[in-house]
């Protein structure tokens, strides 16, 4: 079975296609995402095993720090058997999977920032009633 999805939102230069691509292999998935001119991400997915091509199909809808998918068209169809693997097709001029590797930790780090403001955040009330004590 063959599932193509063209995904809306902010899916380009955030990391989205090795995500996605990190997701079908783990799925054992055959197929290829590519970035649109349009701004859109384009994917297509084959697999043998129906169950699987849906839990891909929910797991590309990604919302985070950094990547949020407004919308997904997607069809199903027989597979075409073409591909080997599944990979990321990348333009000339694209960067490579260094700038993805660099936007997942920019949403590490992101998330570890606003886990320490929140706790400073505490310490500082900590901190103020000390000193409305002492005064």
């Amino acid at each position: 079975m063959r599932f193509t999805a063209y995904v809306s939102g902010k899916v380009q230069e955030v990391g989205y296609r090795a995500r996605v691509v990190d997701i079908a292999n783990a799925l054992g998935l055959k197929g290829m995402i590519e970035n649109l001119k349009d701004g859109r991400v384009k994917i297509i997915a084959e697999g043998e095993d129906e169950k699987k091509l849906k839990w891909f199909e929910d797991a590309i809808d990604i919302k985070n720090a950094l990547i949020y998918v407004s919308s997904i068209e997607k069809s199903y169809s027989p597979a075409s058997g073409e591909f080997n693997s599944f990979g990321k097709l990348v333009a000339k001029g694209e960067t490579d999977t260094r700038l993805d590797t660099a936007a997942g930790y920019l949403k590490e780090l992101i998330s570890a920032v606003n886990k320490m403001n929140e706790n400073l955040g505490g310490k500082m009330d900590q901190m103020l009633n000390k000193q409305d004590q002492m005064l």
